[in-house]
């Protein structure tokens, strides 16, 4: 009878062969490689029977928390740090860096014009974000979508107040001018904790973590011709900056949101001084081109 060692490796081998005949050869190269590092993750801590149990009703209990409001595997994602890895390892480096999208993204924010505000509530400090969109060459990009979403002056999104909230507060889908840019008033965001009150949250208090982001301002934006990027906007002076709970800071992100005192400047960006304000240049990388086919041969006839 082979020993435990071999037989762990006999199951799976049979299972990475399981797969063989998977038509989509991707869909067949992620299977495979899922299950050779999950096995030899059991292989190496050794998991009891009880152990995985466990784990597989945290799994079943993270799914069941997700409702269209509140997506924990994607908590849960950000907290191992997968989601900035899978952003990380997607880059090309021809463009403003990207980090993770976040739980309380929702399908279709509220179209805005430029110059409008996100902050439907009229509290908190006031502040004016300037984006500019281009292209890795420096071309600006006329009539780019860029979804915006962020948290109050308190640190939460409409999403987790509707009965203090309006549906759509701090966010808004902004499309650039001719010169790639927008502008949009809105309130300097807070750090805030993640969600605690589900099975990410236990993680987070059984193994001593805090749960708090550095406040900051979310992005999507996507152009004709180039790859969507989702990314932040990180304010400078914010607590949390060096142990986001999600791992996604990075120093290019990093914005100083401004003291304005200046009156006139005020009144052109409609707000009341002193104001924050913050500028952003956004780089979106260009769609690779599509390899050219092969001519047939006669051979091919």
């Amino acid at each position: 009878m082979p020993g435990t060692d071999e037989a762990a490796e006999a199951i799976t081998a049979a299972v990475v062969d399981s797969f063989r005949d998977t038509p989509d050869p991707r869909l067949r190269e992620l299977l495979q490689g899922l299950v050779r590092h999950l096995h030899d993750y059991v292989r190496e801590v050794r998991p009891t029977t009880q152990e995985w149990e466990h784990a597989v009703d945290y799994l079943t209990a993270v799914g069941q928390t997700c409702d269209p409001t509140r997506q924990e595997f994607i908590l849960l994602s950000d907290v191992l740090g997968v989601s900035t890895l899978v952003e990380t390892v997607n880059e090309r480096g021809g463009g403003t860096e990207s980090t993770v999208l976040g739980p309380f993204h929702v399908v279709e924010s509220p179209r805005r014009a430029s110059g409008d505000s996100v902050a439907l509530m009229g509290a908190g400090t006031p502040c004016v974000v300037s984006l500019r969109v281009t292209s890795a060459d420096g071309s600006p990009l006329a009539a780019a979508s860029v979804d915006v979403w962020q948290c109050t002056e308190d640190g939460f999104y409409d999403v987790q107040q509707p009965d203090v909230q309006p549906r759509g507060n701090g966010r808004g889908l902004f499309r650039t001018d001719h010169e790639g840019r927008l502008w949009f008033r809105t309130v300097v965001p807070s750090h805030y904790p993640i969600p605690t009150d589900g099975p990410v949250g236990r993680l987070l208090l059984a193994t001593g973590r805090h749960p708090y982001r550095p406040a900051h301002i979310h992005f999507i934006v996507e152009a004709d011709g180039h790859r969507p990027l989702t990314t932040h906007m990180f304010v400078a002076d914010s607590p949390y900056q060096d142990s986001d709970a999600v791992f996604a800071v990075k120093e290019s992100l990093v914005v100083d949101f401004a003291q304005v005192d200046d009156a006139d400047k005020a009144r052109a960006y409609q707000v009341t001084a002193p104001f924050r304000m913050a500028e952003f240049d956004i780089v979106v990388e260009p769609e690779p081109e599509p390899e050219p086919k092969p001519e047939p041969t006669e051979d091919a006839w």
